[in-house]
């Protein structure tokens, strides 16, 4: 006698056949919620990633072939990886969010996103995160986007190898490349950003990891965080942005092997420190900015082996800096070493290498006999009254500099390297 089960079984069979179907026909025509892997293309049994996520098994994959796809958002609310197999085109037309993500463990991978919808109440994005951990968003396109890459409250994630480009003209009608919103524990690395507002944007985050991006002309900053604290960014390159890149009232911050590059503008710098403490910068290179350094408020800075080459001013040490220590760095080919607002200082240089530095080293041993005080008068000249840049190369302020190392009156006396290098430190 059939079990239960075979009856049940038995009786589908029969209602089958009575509809003119042949058993199984349905599941070969349209894959079960258990497929491990759902196909979709344009001319396909699937033909949207809508259709293909309500037919994937969780942990599965959805594969998305070439052509163009037009959904409405998509919304993944459950773990999966989604690929792109050749040129997959997610097209927001101009009108939307393309792809939002809900559910831990979500793989974005090989996809061409474009045509971000615009708003001025909602930040619309290529892919947005939403209070999700351990997703992946790799090696992706996104064109002409208004957010790029937005994790809002998420943690454990990457976001690795993308290219992100837009041709945004004014910070009204643009958003971020990669934003952070209170998020933990994220990865930034071998990114390209280009044309958005600010190339990448942190907002009450911890522990991020930004390595190896590249981060060029933006509208406003490569790289821009705030209230965020204990994150780490190394080997990345930040050219050609609108003011460079600021980091603000954070606190155990370490920048490495940096590259903040013609940064240039009346209100430009390659990396403005704004009341944060506790944080390290070692062998960034600051080339051709209007600043290379503005520290405002960087309490307990260390500057350690950075290079600071053909700047207009390399530093611009604020008044409200405090207890700051900069240790073997490289000077060179500057208009301004530093600048200062201060007539003390609690910063200490020592062993910085200065290519306007004419003092002598008797002994050999690669250490000026003489200090060496980096503020010139004509730095505090300009300071004061700009238009005086104009006579930046004349006899007259060389003449005025002179008389201030012999019996300082303007430039802070405390403010001296005691140890000037004699060759390049790095």
């Amino acid at each position: 006698m059939p079990d239960a089960r075979g009856g049940v079984a038995l009786l589908t069979a029969l209602a089958s056949l009575a509809l003119g179907a042949s058993p199984g026909r349905a599941q070969r025509e349209q894959p079960s919620r258990a497929t491990l892997i759902v196909d979709v293309s344009p001319d396909g049994p699937v033909r949207t990633i809508r259709a293909a996520l309500s037919l994937v098994a969780r942990g599965g994959t959805v594969l998305v072939h070439p052509g163009t796809y037009r959904d409405t958002t998509i919304v993944v609310d459950v773990p999966v990886r989604i690929v792109g197999d050749g040129d997959a085109i997610l097209d927001g037309e101009g009108k939307r969010q393309i792809m939002t993500i809900t559910s831990d463990s979500v793989m974005v991978r090989g996809l061409h996103f474009e045509n971000v919808g615009v708003a001025f109440t909602e930040d619309l994005a290529a892919i947005k995160v939403i209070r999700a951990s351990s997703c992946e968003i790799r090696d992706n396109r996104i064109d002409n986007a208004f957010f790029g890459i937005y994790l809002q409250e998420a943690s454990a994630c990457i976001v690795a190898g993308n290219e992100l480009r837009a041709e945004h003209v004014r910070d009204a009608m643009s958003g971020n490349g990669i934003h952070l919103w209170h998020s933990r524990d994220i990865t930034i690395a071998q990114n390209h950003i280009t044309g958005h507002r600010d190339g990448i944007y942190f907002e009450f985050t911890r522990e991020a990891h930004v390595h190896g991006n590249v981060s060029t002309d933006n509208l406003r900053y490569g790289l821009h965080f705030m209230y965020s604290d204990s994150c780490d960014y190394e080997g990345n390159t930040f050219r050609h942005n609108g003011a460079g890149v600021a980091v603000m009232y954070s606190h155990r911050v370490q920048m490495a092997e940096n590259r903040f590059e013609g940064n240039r503008g009346s209100s430009a710098y390659g990396l403005l420190l704004k009341e944060i403490a506790d944080s390290r910068l070692e062998r960034n290179s600051f080339i051709d900015n209007t600043a290379g350094l503005v520290a405002d408020g960087a309490t307990r800075l260390v500057a350690e082996h950075n290079q600071f080459v053909n700047n207009g001013w390399a530093l611009r040490l604020q008044a409200s800096t405090e207890d700051a220590q900069f240790t073997g760095n490289d000077f060179a080919g500057n208009t301004f070493d530093v600048a200062t607002n201060s007539r003390s200082s609690s910063s200490i240089f020592r062993g910085n290498y200065w290519s306007a530095y004419d003092g002598y080293d008797r002994n050999h041993d690669g250490v000026g006999d003489v200090p060496y005080s980096p503020v010139r008068l004509a730095s505090v000249v300009v300071a004061q009254t700009e238009p005086a840049l104009i006579l930046l190369r004349s006899n007259f302020l060389y003449l005025l500099d002179a008389a201030e190392r012999v019996i300082p009156a303007l430039t802070p006396e405390t403010l001296m390297d005691t140890s000037p290098a004699m060759r390049w430190v790095q």
